[in-house]
């Protein structure tokens, strides 16, 4: 049994906790404590992946999401008492726009906006509007009296310093939108996955990993951390609901292939299997500009058997927004996968 109010919670407070892509230490220490709390032993990689194991003996298989976001990075600071900045993970600069952040400097933290160079109306006209959305034309403004660069070096401020953008998250009815549901939806759904094994007494038959990776949208997430005896490695990530995908939000979605090609054919049928024997609602898609941690382990030299299980997300690397039922249904199917038998038999 799912719990769902378990999950929403657990999501709305990764959600809440900066985690871009170079500072991920506030989530990781977050979903630390919650394993603690389920009775489970937190262990780390040299890089600072999180994982847990669960059965007896060395895992044999492995399921990973990722804590890290898309973010931002300051590149300079300019005469005008503004930051420049740079893209983390593979984002879109008008998806930037507009959005509230906070900078992380050495000492201290500070709030701003991202804004265009042409940002007034008033000033600039038409020209608001043909501006290119480009990273090079955008800036910080930051929510404090500063007015050149000498007073953002006075400030703190340093080129490097991490920008997180705030998810602004939102549950209306069924939907949770929200920026960084990818893949904050995927750790939920897999911390909730957790709950119910734990509380329901019964732990998987084939001992497994449960990664929680910290690097994923600059593609090295899964690139390392896996047991010596692990088989097989299911991502859990977002689908992709847009047009002409199969996609929908109220399922879990099994990927068939992305960029790299088909994922393994074993696993996804197990996958398929076991949403039917399990009465879980699911749809098949293929992605054509997608990779997850399974795309990074197999690039990595991994011998591994691998595939991709999704929920539902509208606009992804945008304005996000996904639906309880497809997460239900994915927690459930991560439940029914790590209690059943490996997808290939030795």
């Amino acid at each position: 049994m799912i719990d769902l109010d378990y999950l929403h919670n657990r999501l709305r407070e990764l959600l809440r906790t900066p985690s871009p892509v170079g500072m991920t230490d506030r989530a990781v220490a977050l979903v630390d404590g919650w394993l603690r709390e389920l009775g489970l032993e937190p262990r780390y990689t040299r890089r600072g992946v999180l994982y847990v194991e669960l059965g007896e003996g060395a895992p044999r298989r492995a399921v990973a999401a990722h804590l890290d976001t898309l973010g931002a990075m300051v590149t300079e600071l300019k005469d005008n008492g503004r930051l420049s900045l740079r893209n983390t993970g593979t984002w879109a600069a008008r998806f930037a726009e507009g959005a509230r952040v906070t900078i992380f400097s050495d000492a201290i933290t500070h709030r701003g906006t991202i804004l265009p160079l042409k940002a007034s109306g008033h000033r600039f006209n038409t020209d608001v509007d043909t501006q290119p959305a480009d990273w090079d034309n955008l800036e910080i403004r930051i929510d404090a009296e500063l007015h050149s660069r000498e007073d953002l070096v006075a400030a703190g401020f340093n080129v490097g310093d991490m920008v997180a953008v705030d998810a602004q998250p939102e549950r209306v009815g069924g939907f949770v939108v929200s920026r960084h549901l990818d893949d904050k939806a995927g750790c939920a759904v897999i911390l909730a996955a957790l709950k119910s094994i734990v509380e329901g007494g019964q732990l998987p038959e084939i001992p497994c990993q449960v990664m929680f990776t910290i690097a994923e949208e600059i593609g090295i997430g899964g690139t390392h951390g896996f047991g010596p005896e692990v088989e097989e490695l299911v991502a859990i990530d977002n689908a992709v609901s847009a047009p002409n995908q199969a996609s929908r939000d109220d399922s879990a979605t099994i990927a068939m292939r992305d960029r790299q090609g088909p994922f393994d054919a074993a696993v996804t049928r197990h996958l398929l299997s076991l949403c039917e024997e399990h009465g879980i609602p699911h749809v098949r898609d293929t992605f054509r500009h997608y990779r997850s941690d399974s795309a990074a382990a197999v690039e990595a030299g991994w011998d591994l058997r691998v595939g991709l299980a999704c929920f539902s997300l509208d606009s992804s690397h945008g304005w996000e927004r996904t639906h309880e039922k497809s997460l239900l249904a994915l927690a459930r199917l991560v439940v029914a996968y790590l209690q059943s038998p490996l997808a290939v038999k030795r």
